[in-house]
């Protein structure tokens, strides 16, 4: 039997890298403004990691959406794979070239272009689907705020957020 209600868990598990880093900066900030000596230093260090993982953690919340969609995604070494109730597949992330984010369908989904293959479309609510953030950010000349950006868009259109080809124009 658990003391916190279930959504008040999901929640503080979305936001549980900010969380850590908001702990780590008031530990550097005590350390530092409270101590003296090597205490005092460490605290000083503590400050920027802090905040470099609180901004991190506000990325990855913001990536986050509801769980259980259908199907499972899988990261490994490169690899999406997508294990899905009525399709699934896989694509290199080397190989790829177009991420697209689909709004029409329900639950939104991510489109992993490769050439050659069809797309593979993954529900941003499937179970792991929180792990393709770090897997998208590998790409090339990604843009890390375009991609929260179209997440959290309310238009109902399909909105390329990397391409091969627009990564060759910057």
């Amino acid at each position: 039997m658990s003391f916190i209600r279930p959504d008040a868990a999901a929640s503080l598990s979305r936001w549980r890298e900010v969380l850590i880093g908001a702990g780590v900066v008031a530990l550097g900030a005590w350390w530092s403004v409270g101590f003296i000596g090597i205490l005092s230093w460490v605290g000083y260090i503590l400050l920027p990691v802090g905040a470099a993982l609180t901004f991190i953690g506000l990325q990855r919340a913001r990536f986050r959406r509801a769980t259980g969609g259908p199907g499972i995604v899988q990261v490994d070494e490169g690899r999406v794979t997508y294990f899905g109730p009525l399709t699934g597949g896989t694509v290199d992330l080397a190989e790829m070239s177009r991420l697209t984010l689909e709004h029409a369908a329900k639950p939104a989904h991510w489109g992993l272009h490769q050439p050659g293959q069809p797309a593979l479309m993954i529900p941003t609510t499937a179970q792991g689907a929180d792990t393709l953030f770090d897997a998208f950010t590998t790409l090339p000349g990604l843009r890390v705020q375009k991609m929260l950006a179209a997440l959290s868009s309310q238009d109902r259109e399909t909105v390329t957020v990397w391409s091969t080809y627009t990564n060759r124009l910057h």
